[in-house]
């Protein structure tokens, strides 16, 4: 295992479905690379060749790309490897800091290697496997749902020869749909823990079953949050300004550097909630009377929400309007 103390080699890794690209840096030595499968036979030719390089502390790092990684940094986790997991826009600034003008695969893991030596990144903890299983039958109705109404949209426009295989489409996504949401189900109540959650959540105005479940599979462990604050800022939910010297006084944005699945998930649940959640109820009409537009008050009431969110979750307690305080 890793000992923080002792001086690590680093591995910058650039991930995508088939393959992943590796770039190794120990002490001066020149970086090496190497190109392996995204499968378990890949992950254990890397173990293989970071053997034969003499790596035994090693700090690993990756960008945060849909699920394509998490096999392979759970497989380094469990090897006893010190894995880093960030987001993306943060190596990208590293690279354009550098002046880095290639962008290829074999490029983007030798500046992510180089982001982490020189910045060394928090380590990542794998969630729950009930939680990762959560996050991919989401992420899978999500998929199935977004196909559907690709689907619908062509065949308003159809050439009359395909209306028949299109309407034949549909009806196996809608079948796939109500499959996995009865996973869903399933798995909920096969973790009790994760029901009582999901209630907790349901308890919130303007958060149904679906929204919740999508809540969870993002936040995944709301104890790696120490204040609200933070989910907002994982959410991208948190105001950035923009201002230069004088003259230049944009108005502040919500950042959207952050989790956009949550973001996504929060916004027909604000629009109830505008109208339901009492406490945000009076929130936003203090924002409407100071003239703000209909689409930041919706802005503000996401990121209200999700503090919301986090109130309940760390304190599992169902929301009571009567002790939550939304400050303007």
């Amino acid at each position: 295992m890793n000992n923080s103390n002792e001086v690590c080699d680093v591995l910058g890794i650039d991930i995508s479905k088939a393959k992943f690209d590796v770039a190794l840096i120990q002490g001066n030595a020149k970086i090496k690379s190497k190109v392996f499968g995204n499968n378990p036979e890949g992950f254990a030719e890397l173990q293989e060749w970071l053997n034969t390089q003499g790596v035994t502390n090693l700090h690993s790092c990756m960008e945060a790309t849909s699920t394509y990684g998490n096999g392979l940094a759970r497989f380094l986790v469990e090897a006893g490897y010190k894995v880093s997991i960030v987001n993306p826009s943060r190596p990208k600034a590293f690279g354009k800091s550098e002046l880095s003008r290639t962008k290829t695969d074999r490029a983007d893991a030798k500046v992510i290697a180089r982001f982490c030596a020189a910045l060394k990144p928090a380590p990542w903890t794998p969630p729950p496997l009930e939680i990762e299983q959560l996050q991919a039958l989401v992420h899978r109705l999500d998929s199935l749902t977004a196909m559907q109404q690709q689907e619908l949209n062509r065949l308003a426009t159809a050439d009359p020869i395909l209306v028949e295989a299109i309407i034949a489409h549909i009806d196996f996504l809608k079948e796939q749909i109500e499959m996995t949401k009865k996973l869903i189900r399933q798995h909920f109540d096969q973790h009790p823990h994760l029901k009582s959650q999901r209630d907790l959540l349901t308890s919130i105005p303007g958060i149904a079953e679906l929204t919740a479940t999508v809540l969870l599979a993002e936040i995944r462990d709301i104890s790696a949050f120490d204040t609200a604050d933070q989910l907002a800022a994982f959410a991208g939910l948190t105001p950035r300004e923009f201002s230069s010297g004088s003259s230049i006084h944009g108005k502040p944005r919500l950042s959207k550097i952050g989790n956009a699945r949550l973001r996504k998930a929060l916004f027909m649940p604000a629009i109830v909630a505008r109208r339901y959640n009492s406490p945000i109820t009076t929130f936003c009409d203090r924002l409407t009377a100071k003239g703000k537009s209909k689409m930041s008050v919706i802005g503000a009431v996401m990121h209200k929400l999700l503090r919301q969110v986090f109130g309940v979750l760390k304190s599992q307690r169902s929301f009571d309007p009567n002790f939550v305080q939304i400050p303007s």
